[in-house]
């Protein structure tokens, strides 16, 4: 039976009842610990100021609105805070520079917003100069990385949203009033509120930078484009396309983005302002006319005919229900709005910031805030510096998961030295980088530059190589990713002491065995740390990072330091059985084989958990990682020190398939049989998990769903009490 105390059985029904819709991103990212989320410092003071979120706010942006800065006093060669002085060109452009104070990376807050009106009224709105308006960037490699999340976050009453975000509508048509051409000059991230504001414009030049790119993605955070773009976007783009960019909020690159027609022109960033002006005084004298591709004829049939669009509705609906389960209200409302704007174009910007009100109210909403908001938190550390930059990473191990590894760190501009026991086990670990960066290229991703300085960026190394040892002299971390065993870890830690420098970080991607039995006996325990990986490693954003008792504080910032510039979220954690994550599962697990010993199909248990909102199924995950792996897992926490937490199921379920070769998906054959993209279930493996049922006790899908998550959330919440 499971343990309980009153108060944890309390808190797990609360997160399951009110949480669970807002569960499946937090499990996506395997993040169950409670972030610490900080005050928001802005006052709603005005009902004219106007909000549009996007996730693009990074920790420096977060810093800075932490931070008690002095007021700003207006001066004549710094007339605003936000924007740089006016500029206007012989030819009457006027030029409006965002310039956010303090920060690399501009982001809409309340008080630019409410700037950017005085701005408009005292320079532009009245001056007969001015013939057309460029809005650009003084920040290179940024235009607008989105809007202020925590402005949002900081209003009680999301019903107040609606007459801030109709201020703001207001502002960009009045804007409008002016009649003359208003053009954006687009160097790297143009995000949520950001391209909302492109999209008002009249012409739109963006770089072929390859941090140019251009998105709406507030569906990340459980909400809508405010400020006119679920009407603007597809008004440019289509419906087809537009659709697809909110549904999913993916980033669009320079390239797509001329093809779709979300701008108009992409150059070199060197000449972006200067086409840029030049565009607005063609605009302006008529020498330059807007040319809009004409839309093909299945999709003007599809998009422009009341059957065409049904049809069209229809297949969106179904992409939302198979993506999301209906556990997100934040594409529905997206794809109401849109239709409600074909339908009543005079009321179209009225129900977009209602919805986009409602949506700001839900707890889904809330909860992927939340996580945003802990990712960002996660990016910074108190460890102090690293005791030597980084420039080489060793990766020991050219499986996937050391392979994976080494992709990240050489896709980052690391010397990657990869090394394993022979030619063709380092040979597989090239080709799987290959064909992962190949495919980036196809998709025009990446240049051929950044592939071919990728590849070269790694060098691939074996035991017969005779100059091996002389490379690992250079090296600044080692991580290690070979098999679950204490004693050829211990062995590995010692024979990279006597090759590596001083300096060197030793990091073991183990999953479960404590860092400290392994940096027993090390000459330098003090550089040996954990770095826990989840497969697969180029697209799973989790990283564990463990020290021990004994592991220098210039270790751990190293250790964080290259997670985060390999793009993971960083989370330290204690050096105990599981860390955090399969620690976490470990329970999970138990559960779900107490459940199909209890009569629950493998069908049935991964479409309830679906249903609940994780992203895949328990045993899809156990096919995804590796039967073996999972078994290894449950059975090393089976006689841990979790106690009665890992009781209650019988994890030889999975040992058992391990012993007849069913690993998952690595060998075709796990609870599925994995035939290209199918997976079925033969009678083979229903016979042996029928073997296992010790009654059929008919459990509904809610009991299914209570059963297995509250083991996990039980072990998070034990986490945070443990301190873990």
């Amino acid at each position: 039976m499971l343990v309980r105390t009153a108060a944890t059985r309390r808190l797990s029904t609360s997160l399951i009842r009110h949480g669970r819709r807002s569960i499946p991103r937090a499990v996506t990212y395997l993040q169950g610990r409670e972030f610490q989320t900080r005050q928001a410092t802005n006052s709603l003071s005005s009902n004219q100021r106007w909000f549009s979120a996007s996730p693009a706010a990074v920790e420096e942006s977060t810093a800075a609105s932490e931070s008690t800065a002095a007021p700003f006093v207006s001066t004549p060669e710094r007339k605003y805070e936000y924007f740089q002085n006016l500029e206007i060109t012989d030819s009457g452009v006027a030029i409006i520079r965002f310039d956010c104070p303090g920060k690399s990376v501009n982001t809409i807050s309340f008080a630019l917003a409410d700037e950017a009106k005085v701005f408009w009224k005292n320079e532009i709105e009245n001056n007969n100069q001015v013939k057309a308006v460029v809005f650009a960037s003084a920040k290179p490699n940024m235009f607008i990385a989105g809007a202020d999340i925590f402005d949002l976050k900081n209003i009680e009453n999301k019903q107040d949203l609606i007459p801030i975000i109709q201020g703001g509508v207001d502002f960009f048509q009045h804007m409008k009033k002016k009649n003359v051409p208003l053009v954006c000059a687009i160097d790297g991230p143009c995000l949520g509120g950001g391209l909302e504001w492109a999209l008002w414009c009249d012409y739109r030049v963006c770089t072929d930078s390859s941090k140019t790119k251009l998105g709406l993605p507030e569906v990340k955070l459980g909400l809508l484009p405010g400020f006119g773009g679920t009407q603007n976007l597809p008004a440019l783009v289509g419906l087809q396309a537009a659709m697809d960019m909110m549904l999913t909020g993916k980033d669009i690159r320079p390239a797509k983005a001329k093809k779709m027609g979300l701008v108009d022109m992409v150059v070199a960033p060197a000449s972006l302002e200067q086409v840029a002006i030049d565009s607005a005084v063609g605009l302006a004298d008529g020498s330059l006319k807007i040319k809009r591709k004409p839309k093909s004829l299945p999709n003007r049939l599809l998009e422009d005919s009341p059957f065409g669009r049904n049809l069209m509705w229809k297949k969106v609906k179904e992409m939302v229900d198979k993506n999301t389960n209906g556990n997100y209200p934040s594409p529905y409302a997206i794809i109401q709005s849109v239709q409600y704007g074909i339908d009543h174009p005079k009321e179209k910007y009225e129900n977009e910031r209602k919805q986009f009100a409602k949506l700001a109210a839900t707890p889904e909403s809330e909860a992927l805030i939340g996580i945003f908001d802990g990712m960002t938190q996660m990016k910074k550390h108190n460890f102090g510096k690293p005791a030597f930059p980084v420039n080489t990473v060793a990766v020991l191990g050219a499986g996937l998961m050391g392979a994976g590894i080494a992709q990240v760190s050489a896709d980052k501009g690391y010397t990657v030295l990869l090394k394993d026991r022979d030619d063709a086990s380092v040979a597989r670990g090239e080709k799987y980088m290959q064909d992962n960066w190949g495919k980036k290229l196809k998709r025009k991703h990446i240049s051929q530059y950044k592939y071919n300085m990728n590849t070269s960026n790694v060098t691939p190394l074996t035991d017969n190589v005779k100059s091996w040892k002389k490379h690992f002299g250079h090296a600044d971390l080692v991580i290690e990713a070979v098999f679950e065993d204490l004693q050829l870890k211990r062995k590995i830690v010692a024979d990279m002491e006597s090759v590596t420098p001083e300096h060197c970080v030793f990091a073991t991607n183990t999953s479960a065995i404590p860092i400290a039995d392994i940096a027993a006996g090390s000459k330098r325990p003090e550089n040996i740390i954990g770095m826990h990986y989840f497969s697969p490693v180029p697209s799973m954003p989790l990283l564990e990072i463990i020290p021990t008792e004994l592991t220098s504080e210039a270790a751990k910032a190293t250790a964080f330091e290259v997670g985060t510039k390999q793009g993971k979220t960083c989370i330290v954690v204690k050096d105990v059985p599981g860390f955090y994550v399969n620690r976490c599962l470990g329970p999970y697990l138990v559960e779900v084989s107490a459940l199909v010993r209890d009569g629950v199909s493998l069908e049935t248990l991964d479409k309830a958990l679906k249903d609940f909102g994780m992203p895949v199924g328990p045993i899809t995950l156990a096919d995804e990682v590796g039967v073996d792996v999972a078994s290894h897992v449950a059975s090393f926490l089976s006689n841990a020190d979790l106690g009665v937490r890992m009781q209650g199921g019988d994890v030889s379920l999975m040992k058992n398939m391990v012993e007849k070769g069913w690993l998952g998906k690595k060998s075709g054959q796990g609870f599925y049989t994995h035939s290209g993209k199918k997976k079925t279930i033969n009678a083979e493996i229903k016979a042996y998990v029928k073997s296992f049922v010790d009654e059929d006790l008919g459990l509904s899908e809610t009991e299914v769903q209570n059963r297995a998550v509250s083991r996990f959330v039980n072990e998070a919440v034990k986490c945070l009490e443990d301190e873990i």
